[in-house]
C-alpha cells in the first residue's frame, strides 16, 4: 500500500471533494492554497458534464477557490480532444446546453450521427429519446461517454448517475461504450502528463471508492478517500476496492503532507 511520503503531485475530484452543489466544503480552499503553496503542483479532474469549461473555472471560483482553467481536466474537454482527433466526425450531442457550446466547431445531427456523445442530461431522458439513440447506435454510430457514474451527490441527496443509462444503451445494441473520463486510465494519464509525474508519485482524492480510488488505483496512483460527498461507509466497507488511505475531510490533507 502505498503512503504518502513519495507524492510530488495530487489529483482532487471536484464535486464532493472541494464542494457539494453549489457550497464549499468546510476548509477545502484553504487546503488547496497550503498544498499549493507548498510547490506540489496539483490538477483537478472531473467527469461533471454540466458546465462548459468557463463556467465550470466560474463556479469554482465563486466558492473562494483559485484555480485556473489549465489545472482542470475535465470528461468534457477529453472529448474534445478526442473526436478532434477523428476523420470528420458527426455528432449528436446528449449534453447540457452550457457544455454544448465547447462542441460547437463539430458538424451535428440527430438521425445521421456516426458519433453519440452522452453526458449529464438531468430530466431530459425519455423512452423515444434512448429509441433514437439505439437506432442510431444499430446503424453504426459509436457510443462516447463522458463518464460511466451510477450515482452522485447533491444538496437534496444522492441521485441516479447516467451510468444506467448508458449500461441500457450497450445492453440493446450489443456495442460497448467508450468512456472518457474516470475511471478511464487515458483520462489519468492526460493529468499525469501534464503534471510532468509517474503514477506512483501522484494521489488521487476523492468522493467515490470506484471511479476515482480504484480508477487511481488502477493506473498506479494512491488512492485517498474521503468521507464527504456521495462516501457512505457502508457502500465503501461492501466495496473490493480498499483505499490506501481514507480521512474525513480534505481539511485533513495538508497536515497529512506536512503542509
Amino acid at each position: 500500500m502505498k503512503t504518502l511520503a513519495t507524492i510530488k503531485g495530487i489529483l482532487f475530484d471536484l464535486d464532493g471533494v472541494l464542494y457539494v452543489g453549489s457550497n464549499a466544503i468546510e476548509g477545502a480552499a484553504v487546503a488547496v492554497e497550503k498544498i499549493r503553496v507548498s510547490g506540489m503542483p496539483c490538477r483537478f479532474v472531473t467527469n461533471t458534464s454540466t458546465l462548459s469549461l468557463a463556467s465550470l473555472q466560474q463556479k469554482i471560483n465563486a466558492m473562494g477557490f483559485s484555480i485556473s482553467a489549465d489545472e482542470i481536466i475535465s470528461a468534457p474537454q477529453a472529448t474534445l480532444l478526442y473526436l478532434k482527433n477523428q476523420h470528420e466526425p458527426v455528432c449528436r450531442l446528449l449534453l447540457a446546453d452550457d457544455v454544448k457550446k465547447d462542441f460547437k466547431g463539430f458538424r451535428q445531427s440527430d438521425t445521421k450521427a456516426n458519433y453519440i456523445v452522452v453526458g449529464d442530461i438531468g430530466n431530459t431522458w425519455s423512452y423515444p429519446l434512448l429509441n433514437e439513440v439505439f437506432n442510431c447506435l444499430m446503424q453504426g454510430a459509436k457510443l462516447i461517454a463522458i463518464h460511466k457514474n451510477r450515482f452522485w451527490q447533491t444538496e437534496h441527496g444522492l441521485r441516479m448517475d447516467i451510468g444506467g443509462f448508458i449500461e441500457g444503451l450497450e445492453y440493446a445494441s450489443g456495442s460497448k461504450a467508450m468512456i472518457i473520463g474516470k475511471p478511464s486510465a487515458e483520462f489519468f494519464q492526460i493529468a499525469l502528463d501534464d503534471m510532468g509525474l509517474k503514477p506512483e508519485e501522484a494521489a488521487i482524492i476523492g468522493d467515490d471508492i470506484d471511479v476515482d480510488v480504484g480508477g487511481g488505483q488502477q493506473v498506479g496512483l494512491m488512492g485517498i478517500l474521503v468521507k464527504t460527498g456521495k462516501y457512505r461507509q457502508s457502500y465503501a466497507e461492501s466495496s473490493p476496492i480498499t483505499p490506501d488511505l481514507i480521512i474525513d475531510s480534505i481539511k485533513n490533507l495538508p497536515s497529512l503532507l506536512g503542509c
